[in-house]
């Protein structure tokens, strides 16, 4: 029996820095509405990173799409770009205020991956465990993924100034929750 059913919400997005912390903030109201506290801080986290490397580095644009899985107990969190290139962690100086994100998402989450588009594109996603319920086994897919699961990393810790995020601006930012059996079984 299922105790708990699928949920999905989806946001789609430019990543600006001003959109970033828009959808942070949507993240973080959906898994409170999901009764899902304790999964905010690392998502929201995990989300920013995501959506601070598409800004740096996607190519030809910055549209993405942010989308929220939970199935059982796990969330899944993933970023889609339409940027072929797949992120890789680097070396970061110490003394560097930045090379840290996909390192974070590895410290933060039980397992994070990159998948391949058939449209030139490619999903960054991470899991994160949903408290109070038992872990599960990894689910086969006929997709193609490249996982990582990574034990938690040590890193320097950072001098950075705090700023405040700019008002929320719901019109600026689509969402759209749909239910998994209305999602189309086909990837993409």
């Amino acid at each position: 029996m299922i105790s708990r059913p699928n949920k999905h919400c989806t946001v789609e997005l430019q990543a600006l820095p001003t959109r970033i912390g828009q959808v942070r903030r949507i993240v973080s109201a959906q898994l409170r509405y999901w009764h899902l506290d304790p999964l905010i801080d690392p998502a929201a986290l995990g989300v920013t990173e995501l959506l601070t490397n598409v800004h740096q580095h996607a190519e030809p644009d910055k549209r993405c799409t942010v989308e929220i899985d939970l199935v059982l107990d796990q969330l899944t969190v993933s970023v889609r770009d339409h940027d072929p290139r797949l992120p890789r962690i680097g070396s970061a100086d110490p003394a560097s205020t930045h090379g840290r994100g996909l390192a974070l998402i590895a410290a933060v989450s039980a397992s994070w991956g990159v998948q391949e588009r058939h449209d030139g594109g490619k999903v960054v996603w991470f899991t994160l465990p949903v408290p109070g319920t038992p872990a599960t086994r990894p689910v086969q897919s006929d997709r193609t993924t490249i996982a990582f699961e990574q034990p938690v990393l040590e890193l320097p810790a950072l001098q950075a100034p705090v700023h405040r995020e700019p008002a929320f601006d719901e019109s600026l930012v689509a969402v759209r929750t749909v239910p998994l059996h209305d999602r189309s079984p086909v990837p993409g």
